[in-house]
């Protein structure tokens, strides 16, 4: 079974000083791995110390340590997005360094807690994977078919008309697929048709 994964509603802020470094984490919604890197090019402070970051959307992701030792920073943040179940987001941990170094590891607590932190407190959305289907059925039975299909979150793209028949190219939460599948092969009696688009 596969883990249910969130973006976020909207864009989140979260602070915190970690002896006497204040780290801000900042994470926001993005659709593309270049809306990501647009983001986090205006989002960067020109006047911390650095300005550290992940992105994850779907399998493409990217980590930066802006300056910190290697796999200090970037990861960790990654690590923060996957382990809060997170997609199609983007983080960016800034440091103003207070003077005290934190080494390697208090290095990637303090990225990676405060990115965690930050996540764990954004309002998240539920990423729902739609399937894309084409229907032909009978014309008596398309008014069922479309009620049903309203009835579960179903969107028809397209519609075509035949003699006898109709085409119907829809989008239908992937989970629901074989529930409504079923039900409208049932309304039908079998005289229908489905041909899987993705």
């Amino acid at each position: 079974m596969s883990t249910m994964l969130f973006t976020l509603r909207r864009a989140y802020e979260w602070q915190a000083e970690i002896r006497k470094s204040r780290f801000r984490a900042l994470a926001t919604p993005v659709a593309s791995a270049e809306a990501a890197l647009d983001w986090l090019r205006t989002a960067t402070a020109a006047d911390a110390s650095h300005n550290c970051w992940a992105y994850r959307v779907g399998s493409a992701y990217r980590f930066h340590d802006d300056g910190e030792p290697g796999g200090s920073a970037g990861r960790p943040i990654l690590a923060a997005i996957d382990g809060q179940a997170c997609d199609r987001v983007a983080v960016l941990v800034t440091r103003w360094y207070g003077g005290i170094k934190l080494g390697v590891g208090g290095l990637a607590r303090a990225y990676g807690g405060t990115a965690a932190e930050c996540l764990r407190r954004a309002e998240r959305t539920p990423i729902v994977v739609m399937a894309h289907l084409r229907i032909r059925c009978r014309l008596g039975d398309l008014a069922l078919i479309e009620a049903r299909l309203r009835a579960a979150n179903g969107v028809v793209t397209a519609r075509q008309f035949g003699a006898d028949d109709a085409t119907l190219d829809l989008v239908l939460p992937q989970p629901d697929v074989d529930e409504v599948l079923q039900r409208v092969t049932n309304l039908t009696r079998g005289q229908v048709g489905v041909q899987r688009m993705d």
